[in-house]
C-alpha cells in the first residue's frame, strides 16, 4: 500500500476483497490484540510477504514488546512449520534483532509446549538459541481435553483414559467451552446432524476458522450463522467433497459471475433401481454406498438423496446464490466433485478419486496444497464418465429440499428436524425407506413458517418438529 506494507492473502470467504483490504500492519494489530491463534496466522502470512526484511522487522516489533508474555511469544516461534526453510533461515535474525530492540542483554526465559514441535525443529531451535545465550524450559506434560457430548458415558471413558495425558470433559457446554479456548486456532465441524450448530455457532463468536463438514448447520441457520461469520471475521472453508470442490474452482473466478454451480452425486445405492424395489429396501441396502465410507446417517441420506438437497442449500449459503443456479447431476464414478459454469458456458471442474482425506486436508491446509498418499488419477484407467439428470420421482427428498429453500425462513430447519427423526427410526426398523421422506414432507408442511427466524427460533423450530416426527412415526408403529 502507500505506506510500503505488503499485502497479505489472508482467509476469508471473499478472497478478493480479502486481498485488497487486509495489509500487514491491520494484521499485525490483529495478531497483538487477539489469540494465540491468530498470532500464528500470521507466520502463515509471511509466504505474502515480499521481502526478507518487511518479515524481519514486522517480526521484530512483536516480538520486541511481548517478550514479557510467554504465551504470546511463544506462539510468535513456536508454528514456525519446518518445512519452510524461508522463514527458519531467519530466525536468528528476528531473534537477535527483537533482542537489541528490547534493549536487553538476553531474552527472558520463555516456557514451551512440547507437543507445538516436532523434535527435529526441537534440536534446531536448541543449538541456535544456545549460541544466544537463551535459555528454554519446556514442558513434557500436556494436558489434552477430550470431551463426549453423552453425559451418561463420562465415567467409562474418564476411567479408560485414566493414568493418561488427556483430561476428559462431558457436555454440550464443555464442546463449546473447548472450541473457544485461545489453544485452538481451527476448528473442523464435523459432528453429526443439529447438534453441530451449538459449537460451530460458539467457534465462530471466538473468531476461530471454521472447516466445516457439518451440512446441517448451514441448512438449520443459514442466513445466522453466515452473518456471524462476517461479524467476527470468522472464516468458513468447505469440508464436504462438493462444496471443497466448488471453492477450488472458485479460486480462479477472479471476479467473473457464476452462471451456474453444478452439485455431482453419486446415485447412492438405489440408482439403478425401479421405485417399487427402493420401497421394500432395507437399512442394511441402504447402508451400503457404492463410492464413500461414511457413518449411518450421512449414509441413508445418500440413498434417500437427502443429502444432496442439504448440499444445494448448503451452497446456496456458501456461496451466496439463489437455489435455482444451483444444479443437481448424477455423476457414479464420483471423479469430478462438482462444477462452476461461467457466462460464456466454460465449465471449470475438480476432480479427483473419492477420498475424503483430501478435501480435509485441503480446509485444514489452506492456503497450501499439501502432499497426501492418496491414490491418484490415472486417466486410461478410468476410461470414462457418465452423467445423468436426477429422477425425484424415485428420490423425493431432492425435491423436498429445494421446496424447501425457495420457502426459506425457518422450513430448512424443520427439513433437517423431521429427517434427523425419521432417518434414526428408519435405522432402528421403525419405518420403511419412502417412510422417511413422507414424514419429512408432512412435517414440513404442518410447520408455522417464521420468515427471519432468530437463534432461539431456530432451536424451537429443531425441538419441536423433531417431536412432531416422533409421534408421526409411533403413529406408523401403532398402526403397523
Amino acid at each position: 500500500d502507500e505506506n510500503g506494507e505488503p499485502v497479505a492473502n489472508i482467509l476469508g470467504r471473499d478472497i478478493t476483497q480479502a486481498h485488497n483490504e487486509a495489509d500487514t500492519r491491520a494484521q499485525l494489530e490483529i495478531a497483538k490484540a487477539s489469540s494465540a491463534a491468530k498470532t500464528a496466522f500470521l507466520f502463515n502470512m509471511s509466504h505474502d510477504i515480499r521481502t526478507p526484511m518487511n518479515a524481519i522487522i514486522g517480526f521484530t516489533e512483536l516480538l520486541s514488546k511481548h517478550l514479557d508474555e510467554p504465551e504470546l511469544a511463544r506462539s510468535y516461534i513456536g508454528k514456525i512449520q519446518a518445512s519452510n526453510e524461508f522463514l527458519l533461515s531467519l530466525i536468528n535474525n528476528v531473534l537477535e534483532m527483537a533482542r537489541i530492540e528490547s534493549g536487553k542483554e538476553t531474552l527472558d526465559e520463555t516456557y514451551w509446549n512440547a507437543y507445538e514441535f516436532n523434535d527435529s525443529l526441537f534440536a534446531l531451535f536448541d543449538s541456535q538459541m544456545a549460541e544466544k545465550g537463551i535459555s528454554f524450559t519446556r514442558c513434557t506434560q500436556v494436558e489434552h481435553p477430550t470431551v463426549i457430548c453423552d453425559e451418561t458415558k463420562y465415567k467409562d471413558l474418564a476411567d479408560a483414559l485414566d493414568g493418561t495425558d488427556t483430561k476428559v470433559f462431558a457436555g454440550m457446554k464443555s464442546v463449546c467451552d473447548l472450541v473457544t479456548s485461545d489453544r485452538v486456532d481451527i476448528v473442523v465441524a464435523a459432528m453429526v446432524g443439529f447438534s453441530g450448530l451449538a459449537p460451530t455457532m460458539a467457534a465462530i463468536g471466538a473468531g476461530k476458522v471454521i472447516a466445516l463438514a457439518n451440512k446441517e448447520t448451514l441448512v438449520a441457520a443459514g442466513s445466522i450463522v453466515m452473518e456471524m461469520s462476517k461479524k467476527y471475521h470468522a472464516p468458513i472453508l468447505p469440508v464436504d467433497s462438493e462444496h471443497s470442490a466448488i471453492f477450488q474452482c472458485l479460486l480462479s473466478a477472479q471476479g467473473n459471475a457464476i452462471r451456474k454451480i453444478h452439485l455431482t452425486a453419486s446415485g447412492g445405492p438405489f440408482r439403478t433401481w425401479d421405485k417399487e424395489r427402493i420401497s421394500a429396501a432395507t437399512k442394511d441396502m441402504a447402508l451400503k454406498h457404492p463410492n464413500w465410507s461414511m457413518g449411518a446417517k450421512i449414509t441413508i441420506d445418500s440413498a434417500t438423496m437427502m443429502n444432496k438437497g442439504f448440499e444445494v442449500i448448503e451452497a446456496r449459503w456458501l456461496f451466496d446464490t439463489h437455489c435455482d443456479r444451483i444444479n443437481v447431476v448424477v455423476h457414479p464414478e464420483s471423479i469430478i466433485h462438482s462444477m462452476i459454469e461461467y457466462e460464456d458456458g466454460s465449465v471449470i471442474a475438480q476432480l479427483a478419486c473419492p477420498d475424503m482425506r483430501e478435501p480435509i486436508q485441503f480446509a485444514i491446509g489452506f492456503p497450501e496444497r499439501l502432499p497426501l498418499a492418496n491414490k491418484k488419477l490415472d486417466f486410461a484407467e478410468l476410461g470414462g464418465i457418465t452423467f445423468f439428470k436426477p429422477d425425484t420421482e424415485k428420490f423425493p427428498a431432492l425435491a423436498l429440499a429445494y421446496k424447501a429453500m425457495e420457502r426459506g425462513g425457518n422450513i430448512p430447519c424443520a427439513l433437517n428436524a423431521a429427517n434427523e427423526a425419521a432417518v434414526a427410526a428408519y435405522l432402528h426398523d421403525r419405518i420403511s425407506f419412502y417412510g422417511i421422506t413422507d414424514i419429512v414432507g408432512e412435517c414440513i408442511e404442518c410447520t408455522p413458517f417464521i420468515k427471519e427466524p432468530s437463534v432461539e427460533d431456530i432451536f424451537k423450530t429443531n425441538e419441536e418438529i423433531y417431536s412432531l416426527a416422533q409421534r408421526k412415526i409411533e403413529g406408523i408403529a401403532k398402526k403397523g
